[in-house]
């Protein structure tokens, strides 16, 4: 009999899960006027948070003594550079992701220039341009990417163009630890923002199914 309950009870919270509408989200969308969530647009729920692709590359930044303490390039560092998607809508954070990747890709064509002998740099370049290509699979628009202009690259590189070595030497290392940090902190938050969306989930089979399980 409890059995039987306990399968009742699953098929009703699947029901209730696929039939009646997803749970309510926990995060506010904040969607900018003309944006729709990437929910709306029937994006597949792809792996792109749990992809080796982002501690791949972190890994690679963190090879050949790229690390520098962060107070010794404060003076170096680019503030223009993108740095944690401050939206909450997952079809704009995937978009800014991937822009920010492309105008760091910019970057790392002359910070290899740099250190012509790392191998580890040409990976970064080459696995970012594979996590660039996730994120456009996992969006709803992936047409809506824009690339930096002729005029924005050249602006851009105006910051490393510098006739000091040790000026830019010291600049490549903090670009390449903004780039670092740009990683983690959008990771972090696209895999909070699927977590958000698993819990409630949970939390409806869990009402369902628990309260039926034989008292002792």
């Amino acid at each position: 009999m409890v059995d039987a309950c306990l399968v009742s009870a699953v098929m009703l919270a699947a029901l209730l899960l696929c039939g009646l509408g997803a749970p309510v989200e926990i995060e506010p969308t904040n969607s900018p006027a003309g944006e729709t969530s990437g929910e709306e647009e029937g994006m597949p729920t792809a792996p792109l948070s749990g992809s080796q692709v982002w501690d791949l590359i972190i890994n690679q930044l963190e090879e050949d003594g790229f690390q520098v303490t962060e107070s010794s390039l404060v003076k170096y560092k680019i503030s223009s550079l993108p740095a944690k998607c401050p939206s909450s809508n997952k079809e704009v954070c995937l978009r800014w992701v991937a822009e920010g990747l492309e105008t760091y890709m910019v970057l790392l064509k002359h910070v290899e220039k740099e250190y012509p002998n790392s191998s580890s740099l040409s990976e970064v370049g080459n696995n970012s341009q594979g996590l660039i290509s996730q994120i456009k699979e996992e969006m709803g628009k992936p047409g809506k990417v824009k690339v930096l202009t002729s005029l924005q690259e050249e602006q851009l590189l105006q910051h490393i163009n510098n006739p000091d070595v040790f000026h830019r030497r010291m600049t490549t290392l903090s670009i390449l630890q903004q780039l670092r940090q740009f990683l983690c902190d959008n990771r972090r938050k696209i895999r909070q923002r699927n977590l958000t969306k698993i819990i409630p989930s949970y939390k409806i089979i869990r009402f369902f199914v628990l309260p039926l399980s034989p008292q002792y």
